[in-house]
């Protein structure tokens, strides 16, 4: 359609269309427009020096955080590398930084902002680093299918238990509503708690690691689990479904995690004879029940150092981590496969390179604070309960 024929329909971009155009904003989003100010060149020849210079500039005012998913170029300027959690628990623990740099994405930093003391300025080098799957669940959409449950008679039995990739409005939702935070290291011990809250719970935002959970770690059946669809009304299910669930799954998913299937075990089984499949909780159910290991990026990462010499593995979580593995252990003689065909980087993750982190680092040496990440209070109160009720469990 062109412009004319759109202009005489008079249609009007939605505030998602301008969103994903980049052309708006919005705060309580994961998604952001582009930083302002110049970036360098990413031809510069400069710039690990001029990163180097401002980081050395900056001294101890600054602690900068790499998630394992980020590129090389800006992995090597972290002082620590780790999952989401373990990052904002690092960084919490630095009072002495003024400025926590966090390469990562938007829910990351806003779970640094909320565990760091209100002196420490929390940076994400580029406003569009967000998470897909984080997006997939609203404030606006949550509070609907808490309507819903009430209708259904059941929101006094349900629990809400929240993956550490959600929104910090998430997160206080489910403060507020007597639920608790997990990773994906610990989501079997966070389910654990919530059933001997309630009797049900509603897990957001991914459904794969609740179903997974469920079924591989706590032997409940997929009848157990129903997903809820906020894009359908009373999300596509009735009271009845609702009222006989015991696992309510919001409808999101990871879209790296989500890319591996059935097809991609099978095919490097039959690539590469006496391969271990290991794969991250956050893929699909049958990929999961088809793998030989399951577990978190940490758990990955520490399966691989334990391997033997000479073993054979395909590894189904993000690229820029496989590929980095692949290299550290290829000394020792195993072999690190990426588990699909299709390469398949984090795309939001990989918003942050060596241009902004260089732009970060120079303005913050200059005195200029740049792409602060602050929670309100209110939302940062709620959501601090929930992360707590987790740093409690057993």
């Amino acid at each position: 359609m062109t412009t004319a024929q759109t202009q005489e329909l008079d249609v009007q971009p939605t505030p998602l269309a301008l969103l994903l155009l980049g052309r708006e904003a919005d705060p309580r989003s994961e998604r952001g427009v582009e930083c302002p100010g110049d970036l360098p060149s990413p031809s510069d020849p400069d710039l690990v020096a001029r990163a180097r210079a401002a980081k050395e500039k900056l001294g101890d005012k600054v602690f900068v955080l790499g998630h394992h998913y980020q590129r090389d170029e800006v992995i090597q300027f972290a002082d620590v590398t780790g999952d989401s959690f373990k990052l904002a628990k690092d960084a919490a623990a630095r009072p002495e930084a003024e400025y926590i740099v966090f390469c990562g994405v938007h829910f990351m930093a806003e779970s640094a902002d909320i565990l760091t003391s209100d002196d420490q300025k929390v940076v994400l080098p580029d406003l569009a680093a967000g998470c897909s799957m984080a997006d997939m669940a609203t404030a606006e959409q949550v509070a609907e299918c808490w309507d819903a449950l009430t209708e259904a008679g059941i929101a006094e039995q349900v629990v809400p238990v929240s993956y550490m990739n959600s929104s910090a409005d998430i997160k206080a939702f489910t403060g507020k509503h007597g639920g608790t935070i997990c990773t994906s290291s610990n989501a079997k011990r966070a389910l654990d708690w919530a059933f001997e809250q309630g009797e049900k719970v509603l897990f957001l935002p991914d459904q794969h690691l609740g179903r997974n959970t469920a079924v591989r770690d706590m032997g409940m059946t997929l009848e157990d689990c129903v997903v809820y669809n906020p894009h359908r009304p009373n999300g596509g299910l009735t009271a009845e479904e609702l009222r006989g669930a015991k696992m309510i799954l919001w409808r999101g998913h990871c879209s790296v995690h989500g890319r591996f299937s059935l097809d991609s075990v099978n095919d490097v089984r039959e690539r590469i004879p006496g391969v271990n499949v290991l794969v991250h909780p956050e893929c699909k159910h049958e990929v999961v029940a088809a793998a030989d290991y399951v577990g978190s990026t940490e758990y990955i990462i520490k399966a691989l150092e334990a391997a033997p010499a000479g073993s054979k593995w395909a590894i189904g979580t993000e690229l820029n981590l496989v590929r980095r593995l692949a290299n550290r252990f290829a000394a020792e003689d195993k072999e690190i496969v990426f588990l699909d065909k299709t390469v398949c980087f984090c795309s939001t993750m990989n918003r942050i390179d060596l241009p902004h982190l260089v732009w970060t680092l120079e303005s913050l040496a200059e005195g200029t604070l740049v792409n602060r990440i602050e929670v309100d209070k209110e939302t940062e109160a709620f959501a601090k309960l929930a992360l707590e009720r987790m740093l409690a469990l057993p």
